[in-house]
């Protein structure tokens, strides 16, 4: 008898104790940047500015969490994405930009193995610095680090060197596009080419225009898919053969959901909620990536793979502008 009430004690007491639980000024903090974030008044890049600033100034409170919570958070956002868009005019951008992306990619990749040699960068480190800037920053290095069996500093290093990049290029790109004049689809060419992350593409492209953003969404997740070929390569070139290689079945559902809104009337009557929680969702996936860069990620990133990472973004972006405004 007594064992069983005292069974039936112990989840009333632990529950009291969640409930009696004192919240911090830094959580109470951190969860009204969550609802201002979700609130139509903060666009992407003031989210990530936010975001940048708690990290510094008050921490972030569940950091442990943070990785997990921006990777389910975009994908989910990118399929919402997907609702607002047309099955024609994104094919017909995936063909404009497939071109740029096989030259970028393995441009990218060639330059970024010199650049590690001449700088004499740990080969894993300048290697998943190249992937994520050649392909799709974070998702990259993701992807590609079990594979090539990277160390946790390793992956550290160069992730913290593409999401330093990512929050620079999400003000930049616009700013520049705007002053080149540039066309709602080279603008989105240019940035799904020369921006590394996912979430900051589609953020600048958002700021730039409708248009901008279905190409850029668009020519992004194509190239995202390049990560299993060059994942089977790493394979090869680290001679890791039992290496996990982690495919990006998201970008499937992204493509369901581009066949549904064009194929189904119904559901284009519905598809602007769709698209404006997506867009809700990604804004706070960019508060959520600046909270995670914290002074000690900055200064684990080191001088030389954040040179070869800046190089490296310099001459993409150069040689994307050029193709996109001499080409397109």
């Amino acid at each position: 008898m007594e064992k069983i009430i005292t069974e039936t004690i112990k989840p009333i007491q632990k529950k009291e104790k969640f409930l009696d639980r004192s919240i911090t000024t830094r959580e109470v903090i951190f969860l009204l940047a969550v609802v201002f974030c979700l609130s139509p008044f903060i666009t992407p890049p003031i989210a990530l500015l936010m975001g940048l600033v708690i990290a510094q100034l008050v921490g972030h409170p569940y950091l442990h969490l943070n990785h997990k919570a921006t990777h389910i958070l975009l994908q989910v956002s990118v399929v919402g994405l997907g609702f607002g868009m047309n099955v024609t005019s994104a094919v017909k951008a995936g063909k404009e930009g497939i071109i740029f992306t096989i030259v970028s990619i393995i441009g990218t990749l060639v330059l970024g193995f010199f650049m590690g040699k001449f700088l004499k960068i740990e080969k894993k480190t300048s290697y998943l610095i190249s992937t994520g800037t050649a392909i799709c920053g974070g998702s990259a290095i993701a992807a590609i680090s079990p594979v090539i069996k990277a160390e946790e500093k390793q992956m550290s290093v160069a992730l913290g060197t593409i999401f330093i990049l990512n929050s620079i290029a999400l003000f930049l790109f616009p700013a520049i596009g705007h002053a080149l004049n540039l066309s709602q689809t080279q603008f989105g060419l240019w940035s799904a080419i020369a921006i590394h992350d996912t979430s900051s593409v589609v953020g600048a492209a958002s700021k730039y225009g409708t248009q901008a953003l279905e190409v850029a969404t668009t020519v992004k997740l194509a190239r995202a898919l390049w990560i299993i070929p060059v994942a089977f390569l790493s394979t090869f070139i680290f001679k890791n053969k039992g290496g996990k290689i982690k495919i990006p079945y998201f970008i499937g559902l992204f493509v369901l959901a581009m066949i549904v809104n064009t194929y189904l009337p119904f559901v284009q009557q519905y598809n602007h909620y769709i698209t404006g929680f997506a867009k809700a969702g990604l804004t706070l996936t960019l508060f959520l990536i600046g909270c995670g860069l914290s002074g000690k990620v900055l200064r684990s990133v080191g001088f030389k793979p954040l040179i070869q990472g800046i190089v490296l973004w310099i001459i993409i972006s150069a040689a994307a502008l050029w193709a996109v405004t001499s080409l397109a």
